[in-house]
């Protein structure tokens, strides 16, 4: 990942209605191929960035909150622009409203944040060959061995505050 401490990223709905900025970086950067994700994006996979929503700022816009049903049968909230319908981000029940999974493709500088790990990959479609490098991972990984102290510190902060 090449955005550090104390860096900015800006991204926008299509429209540019809702515009918002990221300060540091995010926790992970996932490409999930879930059969889920496939659908609610409409391509082959999702390009999710896990942040803290402490870190994330809105600057214009009011975006709306949909309720949408999910895999594990909890549902998220997608947080979209109300007038262009584009995704921004997502809340997953795990970590609620204080982590955002950020849609990479709306920020100003997506290629910033290439994936950390593909998942879910036993659903990938079959046309689409992974680049070497980025670790891939059939449904999830294990977060003690795959992330490094920092982020695990961080993501535990996060559920402690949605967990209690």
């Amino acid at each position: 990942m090449s955005v550090k401490a104390g860096e900015i990223l800006k991204g926008r709905c299509t429209c540019g209605a809702v515009q918002f900025r990221l300060e540091g970086p995010p926790m992970v950067v996932h490409a999930c191929h879930c059969t889920w994700c496939q659908r609610e994006t409409g391509t082959a996979f999702a390009h999710n960035a896990m942040i803290e929503m402490e870190r994330v700022f809105l600057e214009q816009g009011e975006p709306e909150t949909i309720d949408t049903p999910s895999a594990s049968g909890k549902g998220q909230k997608v947080v979209r622009c109300p007038h262009c319908k584009v995704a921004v981000w997502s809340h997953y029940p795990t970590l609620g409203t204080h982590a955002a999974f950020v849609r990479v493709g709306t920020l100003e500088q997506p290629a910033r944040l290439p994936p950390d790990a593909h998942i879910f990959t036993e659903s990938k479609v079959p046309w689409l060959t992974l680049p070497e490098g980025i670790p891939a991972f059939p449904i999830y990984y294990d977060r003690e061995s795959f992330l490094s102290a920092e982020v695990l510190a961080r993501q535990t902060a996060v559920w402690q505050k949605a967990n209690g």
